[in-house]
């Protein structure tokens, strides 16, 4: 890092956001660089620093016990090791001509301009809320932080009905849907696509959607909310769509995020179409030799497409701020994107996806054959085999891998991995037939299900 200081042989790097990325390059830097060498200030205006955003659907649903579980590093901690955070500050400007922040503490109201030789910009991401009457109606709850995951779970406890519906079916959606049944609650969820999971095809989606209904959970597909509707106490009352209205005693919404990123605007740094900020392989952002980003608000290289891609993920935050510390503590890291590997489950049904859905591949012109095949997690003979479904996308003659999506029982999400790392190293289906997997009754048929679907796509690719 060739960053020059005004305070003697010291130099201070200066992070946005206490959470997965920012801290994770904190930690980094200071593992790189010690405290003589290296100030460290960081900033973060919630309540919690270094937790796991991921795991509240599980707390809220009662899986996950309390609400400290999800912490990983707190604020003293990461203060011990000569990391000062400042919690419940907001930063409020970057000015990249001066190299300064203006930071505000949201106790006091007081502000005060840092100056940085290096700044990490990990201002992850914000929920999507719906411009629409009663979008900020007590009763209706984004779950991005661990505040608002106590604020749903305050909301729940002093809740008389017990009647949620829930925006969005992606996989905060599903998720909460959930949550909330386990909870006790009859839920509906209203959903504006055909089918639940929109990172699955259709086809896939509607096996999710069985699976739902399975648990006791009603499915309003092709619908788009109009408004929220309150009571005469303020309270939401109901979700109305163009067609009907849906009772609510608590509103959930899980219609996505997007990249926190108004700070960065503001200070003239360089966007992508999705609206998150634009870096090289070093993860420092376009243009700006001392300005790094991470997170949430950032967009990648998705490897298979070839295209800038938004995909916030609590994995790539921490990978983002490995690769963020490294660098700015002197060192030399980079990260070269991703496949859009993700996993998720609704009861025990477990979803996973990486690559390109059959969407993705036409936008961005890609010729391809699709098969789906159905098999068990387990040799059919023993005990405990389930059913699984695979679908997998090849390009049109070169047969190389271009998606996997795989709904089923227990063994079934992880085994996305191998199709995760078959798409990084660029195979073809017909070099994945070749793989030496692991096999045993209790863990897999002879032919692991993801390489019956690959025999399946050789085929058929080599019929085109």
């Amino acid at each position: 890092m060739s960053m020059s200081s005004g305070r003697g042989d010291r130099e201070r790097l200066v992070v946005i956001g206490g959470d997965a990325a920012g801290m994770s390059a904190a930690s980094q830097a200071r593992r790189m660089r010690g405290p003589d060498e290296l100030e460290i200030v960081a900033f973060e205006r919630g309540h919690f620093s270094s937790y796991s955003a991921c795991g509240i659907p599980y707390w809220v649903g009662g899986d996950v016990p309390e609400r400290d579980r999800l912490i990983a590093r707190t604020p003293q901690e990461h203060r011990a090791r000569d990391i000062d955070l400042r919690m419940r500050t907001e930063v409020t400007e970057i000015d990249v001509a001066g190299r300064r922040v203006r930071a505000r503490d949201l106790a006091s109201g007081g502000e005060s301009w840092v100056s940085y030789d290096g700044l990490v910009i990990a201002t992850g991401a914000r929920p999507i809320r719906p411009d629409m009457p009663g979008a900020d109606a007590p009763g209706v709850h984004g779950v991005q932080t661990l505040g608002d995951g106590q604020a749903l779970l305050d909301s729940l406890v002093h809740t008389g009905g017990r009647r949620a519906v829930v925006v969005g079916a992606g996989y905060i959606g599903v998720e909460m849907a959930e949550a909330l049944i386990n909870r006790g609650y009859e839920v509906t969820v209203v959903n504006r696509g055909s089918e639940p999971m929109s990172t699955l095809d259709p086809d896939m989606g509607r096996l999710v959607h069985r699976a739902m209904e399975g648990l006791g959970i009603t499915m309003v597909n092709d619908a788009e909310v109009t408004k929220l509707l309150t009571g005469q106490d303020g309270r939401v009352r109901a979700v109305a769509t163009e067609d009907a209205e849906y009772p609510a005693d608590v509103v959930v919404l899980g219609i996505g995020v997007r990249p926190e990123t108004a700070l960065a605007r503001a200070a003239g740094l360089p966007l992508g179409a999705h609206g998150g900020l634009l870096t090289d392989l070093a993860m420092r952002v376009r243009g700006h030799e001392e300005i790094w980003a991470g997170g949430d608000c950032v967009e990648v290289l998705n490897l298979v497409s070839g295209q800038e891609q938004y995909v916030p993920l609590g994995t790539h935050a921490n990978k983002h701020g490995q690769v963020i510390g490294t660098n700015a503590g002197g060192g030399y890291a980079t990260f070269p994107g991703v496949v859009g590997t993700a996993v998720s489950k609704v009861c025990d049904l477990e979803i996973a996806r990486t690559g390109l859905r059959e969407k993705d591949a036409h936008r961005v012109g890609l010729q391809f054959e699709t098969v789906t095949i159905e098999s068990t997690s387990r040799a059919g003979y023993y005990p405990g085999a389930s059913p699984m479904t695979v679908k997998m996308l090849a390009e049109r003659r070169t047969g190389r891998l271009l998606g996997v999506q795989i709904v089923g029982r227990e063994g079934a999400a992880k085994r996305v991995d191998i199709a995760a790392v078959a798409l990084t190293a660029g195979m073809t289906v017909e070099q994945m037939t070749a793989l030496d997997l692991g096999y045993a009754p209790p863990f897999s048929p002879v032919w692991d299900p993801v390489l019956v679907a690959a025999r399946k796509a050789t085929s058929k690719v080599r019929a085109t």
